[in-house]
């Protein structure tokens, strides 16, 4: 059966695949499993129908019979526990591969995303100067601590997994800033997710979405 997930009708990124569909598309893009997407608009999102999907009126949503799945990290990780490609057989190397997911989301994203709303939500707030160097020097901390952590490997631990592939999703999230420029091994490992295939026709997929829907097509 051909999965459903949801995506933004009308993205705010902006066809940057910033958005949390971007790493479910990469993840069944990277395990061959073909899918439709249903575009939703915001008001959409807010509706019965959608929230009997996902609770908080987001997106994505994932739709597979009678399997209906919210939060892009646990698509993800269906979608890689379902299909051979995104994590290691090897018991171990599974366990870790799963750690770096969690460690995407949980350690990594919140202070990416809370300067997202610094710059986005706070200009204009009389703290605003105050509070954005605090933001951006958890980020460092954090970006610091992950880019000696890589050193000179070309993914996480071993071959490219699921781990990365939320990691690259979540460090992609600072391309509006130049902080990532000032880690080159970080700057590297993204540039080699971005070169992927799968990342490639899910990027190319995405982008489609809002070029139709800025063409008025």
């Amino acid at each position: 059966m051909i999965p459903t997930i949801t995506a933004f009708e009308s993205s705010p990124d902006r066809g940057k695949g910033q958005a949390r569909d971007m790493r479910v598309r990469w993840a069944l893009e990277e395990v061959g499993q073909p899918y439709d997407v249903r575009l939703v608009s915001f008001s959409e999102m807010k509706e019965p129908t959608h929230l009997a999907l996902h609770p908080f009126g987001q997106i994505p949503t994932y739709e597979e019979g009678d399997l209906a799945l919210f939060e892009s990290g646990a698509i993800v990780f269906h979608i890689a526990e379902r299909h051979h490609g995104l994590l290691p057989d090897d018991a171990n190397a599974r366990a870790r591969a799963i750690t770096w997911m969690f460690a995407a989301l949980s350690t990594l994203e919140p202070p990416i995303v809370d300067l997202g709303v610094a710059m986005l939500l706070e200009r204009d707030e009389t703290w605003h100067e105050q509070r954005l160097p605090v933001v951006k020097d958890r980020i460092r901390g954090r970006l610091g601590e992950l880019s000696a952590r890589l050193d000179n490997a070309d993914w996480l631990d071993g071959a490219f997994s699921a781990g990365d592939l939320l990691m690259v999703t979540v460090l992609r999230r600072l391309n509006g800033s130049k902080i990532l420029h000032e880690y080159p091994v970080l700057s590297a490992y993204v540039a080699r997710g971005e070169a992927r295939p799968a990342f490639r026709r899910a990027f190319a997929a995405q982008l489609a979405v809002f070029t139709a829907a800025s063409s008025g097509g």
